[in-house]
């Protein structure tokens, strides 16, 4: 007699193990009796909802969104960039590798207060996100390079290939599943490494100033409210990212 399909179907899955975190996040709440240490889960919903309404809560949202978005922006191409150049060039891998592997050793904090000294506040989520994303970005590409069909580009110059048409129809659709991966990893260092440094910098529009500000004034529920916000939009940029990329995959492997 078959066995019965006791397969759960992973959305469900998802649904209940959230549900058992949040029971327990108001069990803990219920034991503690006080708000200001932790606060249950709806005192953080209703104070989300609260915030907003406002227009304080978009701009933030907003300027911080431009910040990660930029930095990522940056960090990408600049990390591709780089690994093409360390790939051609072993002079420039020997020159550029080892900092870029200083980059990736470095403490987020040790560049959020160097960058304080030499840039407004508002600049340097910017900057510290672009310097989590690069290294990712640079490695993962490079080795993607390091990795490409040697028998592929002994045809490409059988056929003469140019040097742009040998990147775009070997070198890039050899790559293309590490940059993708490298991209998605690196999103979530962004954004996390952008937050840090507004909750350091703290410019004038930022999540990461809302969030210090409730710390400082002993505002749990704000301080949980701006946290559930910064869950959120990382997930939706993580999401985002991944439609845009399994858009751009077949036009890559297309080539």
């Amino acid at each position: 007699m078959p066995r019965p399909n006791r397969r759960v179907h992973p959305g469900a899955a998802r649904v209940c193990a959230a549900l058992f975190w949040l029971a327990l996040w108001a069990l803990a709440a219920r034991g503690v009796g006080q708000a200001l240490l932790l606060p249950a889960p709806w005192q953080v919903l209703i104070r989300w909802a609260a915030l907003a309404v406002t227009a304080d809560f978009w701009a933030s949202v907003g300027a911080s969104l431009l910040r990660v978005v930029l930095a990522f922006g940056i960090g990408t191409v600049t990390g591709a960039l780089l690994a093409a150049a360390t790939h051609l060039s072993p002079w420039a891998g020997a020159l550029l590798g080892p900092v870029l592997r200083v980059i990736r050793a470095t403490p987020i904090s040790s560049f959020i207060i160097l960058a304080l000294v030499w840039l407004p506040g508002g600049s340097v989520p910017v900057l510290c996100g672009a310097l989590m994303v690069l290294p990712v970005v640079w490695g993962s590409v490079s080795q993607g390079l390091r990795d490409t069909d040697k028998g592929l580009l002994e045809m490409a110059a059988v056929y003469r290939f140019s040097a742009w048409r040998r990147a775009l129809r070997v070198y890039a659709p050899s790559t293309a599943p590490a940059f993708f991966a490298a991209c998605q990893t690196a999103l979530g260092l962004c954004w996390k490494a952008g937050v840090a440094a507004e909750v350091i910098g703290r410019p004038g529009h930022s999540v990461g100033t809302r969030l210090y500000e409730a710390k400082i004034y002993l505002q749990t529920e704000s301080l949980f409210a701006w946290t559930l916000t910064v869950i959120l939009l990382s997930v939706a940029l993580e999401h985002a990212l991944a439609a845009c990329l399994r858009a751009f995959a077949p036009r890559v492997k297309g080539v």
